[in-house]
């Protein structure tokens, strides 16, 4: 089956074989990732119709090191068997590195997710999107909001484990295990996606100047206290009239996903995602959403 992506959808790192572990363990009642990605899923279905009941397509948006397939393969699939047209895309690539996205200039990343954004409306005909991004993925865009002209265009922001007020180069460090040869990316350089990301950057300082959202946006920011990558925790979440900040751990005392698994795997934020992209018809979400 030819799968509609940017790029190949070979699997690029461990991650994808994990994600695809546990889609196949996990997601028994939902298609399988690779029939997910099919045409009439909507993942990447530029010809996808969005529905009554959820109008608003959702972008999303991969993090560091990482790209636009294998980081959704499970919650693409999850939110497009709800009836959500869904559409993810890469972004932040450095010349010369082929493999890991989501290092170059974050401003300069924002400006392909504004394309991106541009693109499904003229696609699908809808008049606003949700964008749902994880770790550098759920703060980027909020560059794009206060910055590029998005706000007008997006309806629904939802940041799983995102950093959104920088992180330490100590903690953004401890993903380069997850991606085999990626240490060898920044031994030789420290790519402006990673600088741009520690707390007290030029970058952060600015994002944060005057208030961290902006009027119009629903804002959702989803955490885990096993984080150590974007440490403190609280360092997450965001002040402002329309956020809504949750802690896992607060929804299912036992879940144990840590900075990765929170985006990659774990259903539980998979349940309150959906509550944020449709609150209309939320329902309290527990250990049981992990089944």
């Amino acid at each position: 089956m030819k799968l509609p992506w940017n790029r190949s959808p070979a699997p690029r790192s461990p991650l994808a074989l994990l994600a695809a572990l546990v889609c196949a363990a996990t997601l028994a009642a939902t298609p399988t990732a690779a029939d997910a990605a099919t045409p009439s899923s909507g993942w990447n279905d530029y010809s996808c119709t969005p529905s009554a009941a959820h109008p608003d397509p959702v972008v999303l948006v991969h993090g560091t090191f990482g790209n636009g397939t294998d980081n959704w393969l499970a919650l693409a699939p999850y939110l497009a068997e709800r009836g959500y047209c869904v559409f993810s895309f890469d972004y932040g690539q450095l010349p010369g590195v082929p493999v890991f996205d989501g290092l170059g200039p974050i401003a300069d990343s924002a400006r392909q997710l504004s394309d991106e954004v541009d693109k499904v409306l003229a696609a699908t005909g809808a008049a606003k999107v949700d964008i749902v991004g994880h770790s550098q993925g759920g703060m980027m865009p909020r560059y794009y909001l206060k910055f590029l002209g998005g706000a007008p265009k997006v309806n629904a922001y939802v940041g799983i484990a995102p950093d959104n007020h920088g992180t330490t180069l100590d903690g953004l460090t401890k993903l380069l295990p997850y991606f085999p040869g990626a240490a060898e990316v920044i031994d030789k350089t420290l790519p402006p996606g990673l600088t741009d990301q520690i707390a007290g950057s030029p970058f952060i300082t600015r994002l944060n100047a005057g208030g961290d959202t902006v009027p119009g946006v629903h804002y959702t920011v989803i955490a885990t206290r096993y984080d150590e990558v974007v440490t403190p925790v609280s360092s997450q979440f965001l002040s402002g009239p329309d956020v809504h900040n949750v802690l896992l751990q607060d929804l299912c005392p036992v879940d144990v996903s840590e900075h990765v698994t929170i985006g990659l795997t774990d259903r539980v934020a998979y349940h309150e995602v959906g509550n944020a992209l449709d609150p209309a018809h939320a329902t309290p979400t527990s250990c049981a959403d992990a089944l």
